[in-house]
């Protein structure tokens, strides 16, 4: 009997009612369920613990499908002791999720075709039973290698030509043709799972006076979307303490988190017009990125938004005033982005050097779960905001913006029409907001210094956010007492660095820095 259990974004379930399933029986249901539409949000290893007689308990795996057209989300267990048969044979979209586990777990997954490192930390670093083996290091490892004497190597990166984060990319060329590319990240792994072990009454909270570290950690997983990620974790904090959020939040929540895209996207349109030499967009966007930024330091004091999110709303309100001159400095800003964008869709050099260049078929990024602008790219409407929308986003319908071409054209004209989405949303929420009038506790449920707040207790809870790079994917499970005992985060380049590969394959090795962009991945938040 298949598991009926659902959920709904940002909902607590108690634990009890996951379904248990062996592992075949968890293959049979993957594999139907994404053959079905289904895709999956997360896969994580949740530890063993050992039982009152000091009988070790087998390492769970905790499965969580998205059923996007039905807005519902499949949450099931499985006991997969010290080794079980990989699921990435017929799921390739789980395999790093089990390369992954295996790493944090030293559990390892039988027939998987790379079972190599994820982000090169100790091994078993969450699974204490782990039996132990040496640490290897970031891109100290065996990799997929072309054979035949015109086939040659090259190595890029961790250090890179420009100020940007750390990451090995290993090409296999036939002169300038990139046959094969593999990417080896973990340079900045930080422990950030570990650490939130306990959650709201562990080791990184101040003895129940504040939340010590963790809001620290959620703004800076991923330092360009600090608003996604703290939001993420703010919505499962909520979740599993019922915490309801003021209407007043929610809307200064939404403007927030699309001044994050804005910003974002714009500076991603300045910087492909800048690797294909078109200097006046890149020129305009550089300085119109900082002005979408400057509104988020408007909200909150931050240009990032660091602060702005707190668990129960938001901790700034903004008066008519201060509304007033985000809306002023909001419309001067868009035309001007709109004019910048013109010019480079309207460039025919422009679009002759994105146009088929780092393609991706529709069939392949459903294959490897792609998410976010390069799921949109390839025409797949995958869009949390629009299939299980959250908070204002329930009140203010968002539209997804799609193109099918699956190539460095259609992940920027994404983005340009994700920048108009973004637009009309803001302006929707700021005229929702003009008419709300202000009063006391209209912004956050409690007064400031009310958390933590006791969270329920053996409960599953799954929050997902539409960030600018696409989905974001908080769960948290806690045990008796309320302790959170597992926090999992997937960040949207932990599905898509594997898109960026794919990209590569047939094109000139000269067009990678061009289609990197196009993707425009976090090497912090695939390393957490």
């Amino acid at each position: 009997m298949p598991p009926d259990l659902t959920m709904r974004n940002g909902e607590t379930v108690p634990a009890h009612l996951v379904p248990v399933l062996d592992v075949e029986s968890l293959r049979t249901f993957l594999v139907g369920e994404v053959r079905g539409g289904g895709r999956l949000a997360a896969l994580f290893g949740l530890p063993g613990q050992s039982g009152q007689s000091g009988t070790p308990v087998p390492v769970r795996l905790l499965a969580v499908v998205a059923r996007d057209g039905a807005g519902i989300l499949r949450p099931v267990l499985c006991e997969a002791g010290d080794r079980y048969p990989a699921l990435t044979p017929d799921i390739p979209q789980a395999h790093l999720f089990e390369r992954e586990i295996a790493e944090q777990f030293g559990v390892t997954p039988v027939g998987h075709p790379r079972p190599r490192p994820v982000r090169y930390h100790a091994p078993g670093l969450l699974n204490p039973e782990a039996p132990p083996s040496p640490r290897p290091l970031p891109a100290d490892t065996d990799f997929f290698r072309v054979e035949g004497d015109e086939v040659h190597e090259v190595a890029v990166g961790p250090i890179h030509a420009g100020v940007i984060e750390p990451g090995h990319f290993r090409f296999q060329c036939h002169g300038e043709t990139v046959f094969h590319l593999e990417i080896a990240l973990g340079y900045q792994h930080r422990g950030i799972e570990a650490a939130l072990e306990g959650g709201l009454t562990g080791p990184l909270a101040t003895g129940g006076q504040g939340y010590g570290r963790i809001p620290h950690l959620m703004a800076t997983a991923a330092g360009d979307t600090t608003i996604g990620h703290t939001l993420a974790w703010c919505r499962t904090m909520e979740s599993l303490s019922g915490t309801a959020v003021p209407e007043r939040s929610a809307l200064l929540r939404l403007i927030a988190l699309e001044l994050e895209r804005l910003a974002n996207h714009t500076g991603d349109l300045g910087a492909l017009a800048g690797d294909v030499a078109y200097l006046p967009t890149m020129s305009f966007c550089g300085r119109l990125r900082g002005d979408f930024l400057n509104m988020t330091a408007l909200l909150c004091g931050n240009r990032f938004g660091r602060g702005l999110v707190v668990p129960g709303g938001v901790a700034f309100d903004a008066d008519p005033s201060r509304l007033a001159e985000l809306r002023g400095r909001f419309e001067s800003t868009f035309r001007d982005v709109e004019g910048a964008a013109d010019l480079l869709f309207e460039t025919p050099s422009v679009r002759a050097r994105f146009e088929h260049t780092g393609e991706i078929s529709r069939e392949t990024a459903t294959a490897l779960g792609l998410v976010g602008p390069a799921a949109r790219a390839c025409g797949l409407a995958r869009d949390v905001r629009v299939d299980h929308p959250f908070g204002a986003y329930r009140r203010l319908a968002a539209r997804a913006a799609t193109w099918p071409s699956g190539d460095v054209y259609a992940r920027a004209f994404v983005r340009r029409q994700e920048i108009r989405e973004s637009a009309r949303l803001i302006r929707a929420a700021l005229d929702a907001l003009d008419a709300l009038a202000i009063s006391d506790g209209d912004i956050r449920h409690g007064k400031p210094g009310s958390w933590p707040r006791p969270l329920r207790p053996e409960s599953l809870s799954v929050s997902l956010i539409e960030g600018w790079r696409g989905e974001i994917c908080h769960a948290a499970l806690t045990d008796a007492t309320g302790r959170v005992v597992r926090y999992k985060m997937t960040d949207p380049s932990f599905h898509n660095w594997e898109g960026l590969a794919m990209a590569l394959r047939s094109l000139a090795i000269s067009d990678f820095p061009l289609c990197n962009k196009s993707f425009n991945l976090s090497y912090c938040g695939h390393d957490l």
